[in-house]
């Protein structure tokens, strides 16, 4: 008897990417600005700019003494662009796009003395280019530099550069004299025992903010072991950061406000379980022991270990411990909702708000991606019970572990997953469906896999990566223009009515207020399930221990 043929696997569809001329040499780090108009391209002798639709050369600037790892581009005004890069010392600065020219305006953590070597491992420019952010680490003490940028300055400065070498045919700015930084405000690790305990009377701190504080401290040196005093490695206190928009606690006045400054920044540190708000409107001490304490404190009840902010920055998600998923909102100042994953095997890695359609202002959306590979959504909202779904079980194999999976912007419910093996494939969220795969042309493979340098241009809808050439040692970017394919056409075409758009809440403390309560009331339903629900869970650990005894 012959046995019937199991129906045929329908092939997904492979679409191959392009490529353009060849990068520069050892070029390490490419983004785009955040207008979609260039592409900033970091290498081994400095940083080239090209127009990002024509992929044609724009400026450079040309250093053979470094080589720049990392770079980040933000619209600042009109005709000008700020540039955030950090070398392979370690020196973060700051450079100017303006004019078809590249000039460098700053050196924030210059190396002055050699025996005191700062250090930058993470530099981050705010949007519109108002603040700049940098970990620093010294002598094996970590702290987060926070800088307000000179931005007025600069461009005027800019424009007299202009004419300047207009004026003498000249290609160098030898004439101008940039307008230095200001003084930082340093952001520690707060310490609540001796002398440190002292100042918080100074300013202020309630006694719930003091209490949150010190339980942090007793977290971090049980996560950090018995000598936690002479742990002071940049790898036991590394730092995480987000610029935050106006919203509840933190508004701004009538000049922020056009300009949409960033007027505070969250930060959390290793092993803490705290999530620290600092207020960007207090002018910096020039006090070298002033350390300034955080003007808010979200406490949660397990150590923090992934964090991500929504683009309108109300909403703060943290994945904790034991597969919790915490969702802050600031409007309120109070959980949205806390979401227990059952990832409970694998530690949370990396999350991502993300846009799913039919957009809802009542529904916030996550993609929460787990050490072992496994891929989940969360679905949550004030009022609503939360979803969440498996997106992608744990890989069998190490060649299939995701090492980029983020949201496509201008596609509809879409995922951009690539693996460690070089695969790179679209994902319908939805559906759990590949869409399709995406190839390097013949005569290329995706450059260092493992951590692909990439971006995603919103505006030009275009994904640019890193490529080497397979038969010459050589460096391409690779593009893909995803409106040119009739298989995303589907996803591209919006609704108008669909297309959330992000806006600020300006409250006064009164209608905070009355927003908690009625959101209290909205959620009353739910929060008496998953009351009763964890008291049922509480009852099956009692009967089981019992047993077991």
């Amino acid at each position: 008897m012959v046995k019937p043929r199991k129906a045929a696997k329908p092939k997904e569809e492979a679409l191959e990417l392009s490529s353009t001329k060849q990068l520069p040499e050892g070029a390490l780090c490419f983004a785009c600005s955040d207008d979609g108009r260039y592409l900033s391209i970091g290498h081994s002798q400095g940083v080239w700019v090209w127009c990002a639709s024509s992929l044609n050369f724009d400026a450079e600037w040309l250093n053979d003494t470094l080589e720049v790892t990392s770079i980040q581009m933000i619209h600042m005004a009109e005709a000008a662009y700020l540039l955030g890069t950090i070398d392979d010392m370690g020196v973060a600065r700051i450079f100017a796009y303006h004019s078809k020219s590249i000039h460098l305006l700053s050196v924030v953590n210059a190396m002055d003395d050699i025996n005191r070597k700062q250090v930058c491992s993470t530099f981050e420019l705010s949007q519109g280019g108002h603040y700049g952010a940098a970990t620093i680490t010294c002598n094996g003490n970590v702290w987060l530099e926070v800088h307000h940028l000179p931005s007025e300055n600069w461009l005027k400065e800019l424009e007299k550069a202009v004419t300047s070498m207009q004026e003498s045919k000249s290609s160098r700015d030898m004439d101008v004299k940039w307008s230095p930084l200001p003084a930082a405000t340093k952001i520690k690790l707060p310490k609540i025992r001796g002398s440190t305990s002292e100042g918080l009377h100074e300013v202020h701190v309630t006694d719930f903010k003091t209490h949150c504080l010190s339980i942090d401290e007793d977290a971090r040196r049980h996560w950090l072991g018995a000598d936690a005093e002479s742990k002071h490695t940049s790898e036991s206190a590394r730092c995480t950061q987000h610029f935050l928009l106006p919203c509840g606690q933190f508004l701004v006045d009538s000049k922020a406000l056009t300009a949409e400054w960033s007027v505070a920044i969250c930060v959390w540190w290793t092993g803490s379980l705290n999530l620290l708000h600092y207020s960007l409107q207090k002018t910096p001490t020039h006090r070298s022991d002033h350390e300034p304490m955080p003007d808010m404190v979200w406490p949660n009840a397990k150590e923090i270990l992934c964090s991500a902010v929504s683009r309108c920055t109300r909403y703060v998600a943290l994945g904790l411990e034991d597969a919790l998923v915490c969702v802050w909102d600031r409007q309120t100042g109070s959980p949205l909702s806390v979401v227990l994953m059952s990832a409970t095997d694998s530690p949370l890695f990396r999350m991502q708000f993300v846009d799913l359609f039919p957009v809802s202002d009542d529904e916030v959306h996550l993609s929460v991606v787990c050490k072992s590979g496994a891929i989940h959504t969360v679905t949550t909202g004030r009022g609503t019970p939360p979803r969440t779904v498996l997106l992608a079980e744990r890989p069998k194999t190490s060649g299939d572990l995701p090492t980029i999976v983020t949201s496509v912007p201008f596609l509809q419910n879409m995922f951009l997953v690539v693996q460690r093996n070089g695969k790179i494939f679209l994902q319908d969220v939805v559906s759990k469906t590949t869409v399709c795969f995406l190839k390097p042309p013949k005569t290329n493979v995706i450059a260092s896999s493992c951590i692909p340098v990439y971006d995603l241009n919103t505006r030009q809808q275009m994904l640019f990566i890193r490529g080497d050439s397979s038969y010459k040692t050589a460096t391409e970017i690779l593009f893909f223009r995803f409106g040119e394919w009739d298989i995303f056409k589907p996803y591209i075409d919006l609704p108008a009515d669909s297309v959330k758009q992000d806006t600020f809440s300006f409250v006064t403390l009164e209608e905070s207020c009355n927003l908690y309560l009625q959101q209290r009331a909205l959620s009353a339903e739910e929060r008496s399930k998953a009351i009763t629900q964890t008291w049922e869970q509480l009852q099956e650990t009692v009967t089981t221990e019992t047993e077991r005894s």
